[in-house]
């Protein structure tokens, strides 16, 4: 019973260091922050760390306690600037996912849309064709358990960074994780995301 109780409190410290370098710092990567707080809390990077549902509810805390006014600012600012973006690109039947849209965007977040398409080169030629600068790129997602290389697309919005992942149609029906044994990525289309504004 001790032990057990030892380690739950281990991984709550974890989630809760991690959580503050997310807010404070802008680590947008999960693993990254619990790492970092891991060897901040002189813990084995190794050991039994907890997962990235904990440290959203330890992030939704702290922004709570910390930042109630300036985080409920940033994230409106934030789902504004996705709405503009997704009303952009409608064509691609974008969602919006990530710390925007979970609500638990640090200082420093970008915003994260999934885009649907079954032309791979699509949404780098209207990119092109509107001469709107980008930095590409690609990272690796499991759409259905199987994993893939997607294309991303990065463009600045007034100094936020809107990162475009380009799939195919065929993955807008099947769940889409970061790693084979994750949780599907939530994402939210155009009309929640403007609902969300709308309770804001």
């Amino acid at each position: 019973m001790g032990r057990e109780s030892g380690r739950n409190d281990e991984r709550s410290r974890i989630a809760h260091l991690a959580a503050r370098l997310m807010a404070e710092d802008g680590i947008e990567d999960y693993s990254l922050a619990k790492r970092k707080a891991a060897r901040q809390a002189g813990m084995p990077e190794s050991r039994d760390l907890p997962g990235n549902d904990e440290i959203d509810a330890a992030l939704q805390v702290y922004q709570a306690i910390y930042h109630a006014g300036e985080h409920r600012d940033r994230l409106r600012a934030l789902r504004e600037k996705a709405v503009r973006a997704m009303r952009e690109l409608a064509r691609f039947q974008p969602y919006l996912t990530g710390s925007v849209l979970n609500g638990n965007a640090g200082k420093y977040a970008d915003i994260n849309l999934h885009v649907y398409t079954d032309n791979g080169k699509a949404v780098e030629l209207y990119l092109i064709e509107r001469g709107i600068p980008y930095r590409a790129t690609q990272v690796r997602l499991y759409p259905d358990g199987e994993p893939c290389l997607a294309p991303v697309y990065t463009v600045d919005d007034e100094g936020v960074a809107i990162e475009i992942t380009v799939l195919s149609t065929r993955e807008l029906r099947v769940p889409v994780r970061t790693s084979p044994e994750g949780k599907a990525i939530e994402r939210a289309k155009l009309a929640a995301v403007e609902q969300l504004l709308e309770e804001s």
